[in-house]
């Protein structure tokens, strides 16, 4: 938890520093690449060892990561130095979420028993824009579980409309109704 509220604050300060110097694009480029490379398990627990030289860890990383803002390296270096490495993925999803919300964007994800195919797509994009009044960013997955209708998690609120729910509140009014007796 404290981990995430880290993250949070080193993304809130990011996105500052590029609203500030109109960097939004860039930031977001060069915190995914970031978190791509970090992403490798032995390049990250090479990070993370103390055996490795601060120096060599840097090159290493400028290496990898190539053309970026000499500031997002220097929050890299800062990490490196802290142990702290490992939550730039949690930065940089902080930091999308952050950019989503200043360009009035709101990610959703749907869970449907079966694939929705374009049309679909749409309209149910449509649909969820205008319940939380912003463009919505749709993310569909499919789980056979549901049985039927969707789940959507859109805005902080979970909408279920699955079969499966349904069948779940029927069970439960049933037995209820048979304590009753």
């Amino acid at each position: 938890m404290a981990r995430k509220a880290y993250a949070r604050r080193y993304a809130q300060a990011v996105f500052q520093m590029a609203l500030e110097k109109k960097e939004l694009e860039r930031w977001q480029s060069d915190l995914q690449k970031m978190a791509g490379v970090v992403g490798d398990a032995t390049f990250l627990a090479a990070l993370e060892s103390p055996k490795i030289k601060f120096d060599d860890k840097t090159r290493l990383l400028s290496e990898r990561l190539g053309d970026v803002n000499p500031l997002a390296l220097n929050l890299v270096r800062l990490l490196i130095t802290r142990a702290s490495i490992g939550m730039i993925g949690g930065i940089a999803d902080e930091y999308q979420r952050l950019l989503d919300s200043y360009g009035g964007i709101e990610p959703a994800e749907v869970i449907t028993a079966v694939p929705l195919d374009d049309k679909d797509i749409q309209k149910l994009t449509e649909n969820l824009s205008a319940l939380v009044g912003k463009k919505v960013v749709l993310k569909s997955e499919v789980d056979p579980g549901v049985i039927g209708g969707i789940i959507a998690r859109v805005g902080g609120k979970l909408l279920d409309g699955s079969t499966r729910s349904k069948l779940a509140a029927l069970r439960k009014e049933l037995v209820g109704a048979e304590m009753k007796r």
